[in-house]
């Protein structure tokens, strides 16, 4: 591409951001400043001409609500992009949202986004181009697993094993780093999302109540515990009878929301001794040290440490502000490009990954 001189000199005033592209949060980290964006990853869209009405915090708060020619959408599913254009068009809202004591019109900012380890390579490149169109400078792809590691303080480049576990809206991230590197990963499909559907089904199942995704979050939230609670709760939960057709409003209790998501939880326990299993001896003999960290959104749920603990034996622990770890993580890549043993954290693509 021939140089463009209005594209540099945009560049040179746009910002470095670090993106958590999130299932249900997108979180953005600006280099300097810290996360200055934490928002729900809905839109909400136009049924005809499919142009976004609003995003973020005030397109969620519509879900359930929206009229007929208006519907509401998380433009990612599973950690990965499900609607291309709507979340290139998030994409753009949040830089320019980022850019707004910045006096740029038009930012062209240096981007590190968050990926599920798992990601397909048609997968990446979707998110690579999601951000290009976005009017990005260059843009660079992290495993997830490894930014929430660097953004949670592990000594992941010393000759020592560590672990992550970043549980999110769409997928739950299982990493062994050591030396810098993964030494034993695992990208589940199983993580917040499917709790909510969990609680949803058990709703419906036991009480003839259908209650929607908002509601089941705000449940699990609430009272949602992977272990007996030192005092157990209930929480009313609103929906529509299914037999009657009619708005009901019932109490549940913590012990009945543990047995809804208890099947899912366990699917992530049995990934993490698979995990586990896979690890060389000396690396396990390191955690028994060093224990498991916890990130994401879904590591905030009741009593998950003490579950992990004793399934699996080890110290298990949460972060500090386990929800911004991807963002943090993200924007500590961009702080540190010229390193090697930071660039080496890329995520490599076919092409190049960067233009202008």
């Amino acid at each position: 591409m021939a140089f463009n001189p209005i594209n540099w000199l945009l560049g040179l005033f746009s910002l470095d951001i670090g993106i958590d592209l999130g299932t249900a949060n997108t979180l953005v980290h600006v280099r300097g400043k810290g996360i200055v964006i934490n928002e729900p990853s809905w839109v909400t869209i136009d049924k005809r001409t499919r142009a976004p009405i609003s995003i973020g915090a005030q397109a969620k708060e519509m879900v359930g609500r929206t009229p007929a020619n208006v519907i509401a959408i998380r433009p990612l599913r599973d950690g990965v992009i499900s609607e291309f254009e709507i979340t290139k068009e998030m994409l753009g809202y949040f830089i320019l949202r980022a850019h707004q004591q910045t006096f740029v019109a038009m930012p062209r900012p240096r981007l590190v986004i968050g990926i599920p380890s798992g990601a397909t390579e048609v997968e990446k490149r979707a998110v690579y181009d999601a951000a290009m169109a976005a009017n990005a400078r260059e843009a660079y792809l992290i495993e997830e697993p490894r930014a929430a590691a660097l953004g949670a303080g592990l000594p992941v480049s010393e000759v020592r094993g560590s672990m992550i576990v970043d549980i999110g809206g769409g997928t739950t991230e299982v990493a062994i780093l050591s030396m810098g590197g993964v030494v034993v990963s695992r990208s589940l499909r199983v993580a917040g999302d499917e709790l909510d559907q969990d609680i949803i089904q058990y709703i419906r199942n036991k009480y003839n109540l259908f209650i929607g995704e908002r509601m089941a979050e705000q449940v699990k939230m609430a009272i949602g515990s992977a272990y007996p609670l030192a005092t157990e709760k209930t929480v009313t939960v609103r929906g529509r009878n299914l037999v009657t057709g009619l708005p009901e409003a019932i109490d549940v209790s913590s012990v009945e929301i543990r047995e809804a998501i208890s099947g899912s939880l366990q699917v992530i326990v049995d990934t993490l001794k698979d995990a586990l299993d896979e690890a060389p001896p000396e690396i396990v003999a390191d955690l028994i040290d060093s224990g498991i960290c916890l990130a994401g959104g879904g590591s905030q749920l009741q009593g998950l440490p003490d579950r992990l603990s004793d399934e699996l034996h080890l110290r298990v622990w949460v972060a500090e502000d386990p929800l911004t770890c991807v963002a943090r993580g993200a924007g500590m890549i961009l702080e540190n490009l010229d390193k090697p043993e930071y660039r080496n954290f890329i995520v490599p693509l076919e092409r190049s990954i960067s233009r202008g």
